[in-house]
């Protein structure tokens, strides 16, 4: 007789992914169970939600889309269910993050319908203003692509951000000038991080510690500041002129896409070629090559030629720059004045969006669209008659933040030498 061959063992990371995808699964299930009891049940069964798609100032009107609310509500948890019992059985290996998504934007559609039930709701309109609230945190996440590509951790995102929102108000109200101001950001981004270099690779100070002391001492100077400088002088110094909306001809027309990607201001077109050049210079260029094997391997990268120190500093303060520009958004580009920590830690969702995006460009970007979503909802929601807590709708981007990065632990892989400082030998 033979014996029977041996059932094959599963090693330790077969044995963790194989929790997290049942754990995954039960999520899935859990949160169909939610919807239908939390959107379906709660809604009346003759309720239809109206999702109107013209903006108001639109060219060609289209009609609005009615569906009926509670049968929505089943229908899309049918699927999550039908989602979460092909995780929890086989899983769907590689392409977890594509199911992922649709698993999102099934929950998320879902709840869009029970909120507009028995009303309407501007569909384009919320895209727009999520495009809006999202470029803020693209740029902090843009800024910490090119730190961490190289290997040092930039936690000082969020003060960029709030010296760029100060400095842009103060210059171009004093200069009548917005695009003084854009640049007076662009360089005083560029100074911190020229400090956080300095402070992590010439004196290898913890890379965290540095970010947070920046962090604290733009906080503590811009508020001191604002109380002695720009309150007795407000009409002077923080007054800016707001750069309107540029509307691109043709573009701007076509109906849904147009009023959300082609009709923003200047800051939104600089931050899609950003995107654009960042991603085909880390990735399709020798610049790229040598800025990813520095994050990687800095040692091989310094023993066939690669200067580590500069490319380190280059993309720090070239990170720096990025994430000044961004800042300059909250003051010239959104509100047309600076307050007091205005950012609300928009720098720190900014470095979530970029672990989320996999230290990825585009990839940054379209998390930033899912934070920028989750802030352009709660927004929504507080002027309509919704029966939420105000206070619950304003930690709506926050909670998203916690359960993005706690999602992807053990998923998400940072360049090797990330935070690590470099002792050439």
């Amino acid at each position: 007789m033979t014996a029977a061959p041996a059932a094959p063992v599963m090693t330790r990371a077969e044995r963790r992914l194989r929790t997290r995808q049942r754990i995954l699964g039960v999520v899935y299930l859990l949160l169909a169970v939610g919807m239908v009891l939390a959107f379906g049940v709660s809604v009346g069964g003759d309720a239809s939600s109206s999702f109107g798609l013209t903006a108001p100032t639109a060219p060609i009107a289209l009609p609005n889309l009615v569906v009926p609310s509670a049968t929505t509500a089943y229908l899309l948890a049918a699927v999550v269910a039908f989602a979460g019992a092909v995780q929890l059985t086989r899983g769907f290996g590689t392409r977890w993050a594509v199911v992922l998504g649709l698993v999102a934007f099934a929950f998320v559609f879902a709840f869009l319908t029970w909120v507009a039930a028995g009303q309407s709701m501007n569909l384009t309109g919320l895209l727009e203003t999520t495009v809006q609230r999202s470029v803020p945190i693209a740029f902090g996440a843009l800024s910490g692509v090119l730190c961490e590509r190289a290997g040092v951790v930039n936690i000082a995102i969020e003060g960029m951000l709030l010296s760029g929102a100060f400095v842009s108000a103060v210059v171009a109200s004093a200069f009548d000038n917005p695009w003084l101001g854009m640049l007076a950001a662009i360089l005083v981004g560029g100074l911190l991080a020229a400090l956080l270099a300095v402070l992590a690779i010439r004196y290898r100070v913890d890379q965290i510690i540095a970010g947070f002391f920046i962090n604290i001492l733009v906080a503590g100077l811009t508020a001191f500041l604002s109380v002695r400088l720009l309150q007795p002088y407000q009409n002077e110094l923080n007054t800016p002129e707001r750069l309107g909306p540029i509307a691109i001809p043709f573009l701007s027309d076509i109906p849904v896409l147009g009023p959300v990607l082609f009709r923003h201001n200047i800051f939104v077109y600089l931050l899609f070629g950003l995107i654009i050049v960042i991603h085909l210079g880390l990735f399709y260029t020798r610049w790229g090559l040598r800025v990813r094997a520095v994050g990687e391997h800095p040692k091989a990268a310094d023993t066939v030629g690669v200067n580590v120190y500069w490319v380190r500093y280059s993309n720090v303060i070239m990170g720096g720059m990025v994430a000044g520009l961004g800042g300059a958004f909250f003051t010239i580009g959104s509100t047309g004045g600076f307050e007091r920590e205005m950012t609300a830690g928009r720098g720190y969702i900014g470095l979530a969006a970029m672990i989320f995006g996999g230290w990825n460009p585009i990839g940054g970007f379209l998390a930033a669209l899912v934070f920028g979503f989750a802030d352009a909802i709660q927004s929504r929601l507080s002027i309509l008659s919704i029966a939420i807590p105000s206070e619950f709708l304003l930690m709506v981007p926050y909670v998203v933040t916690i359960i993005v990065v706690a999602g992807l632990v053990g998923r998400a892989r940072a360049p090797a030498a990330d935070g690590k400082p470099y002792v050439k030998e």
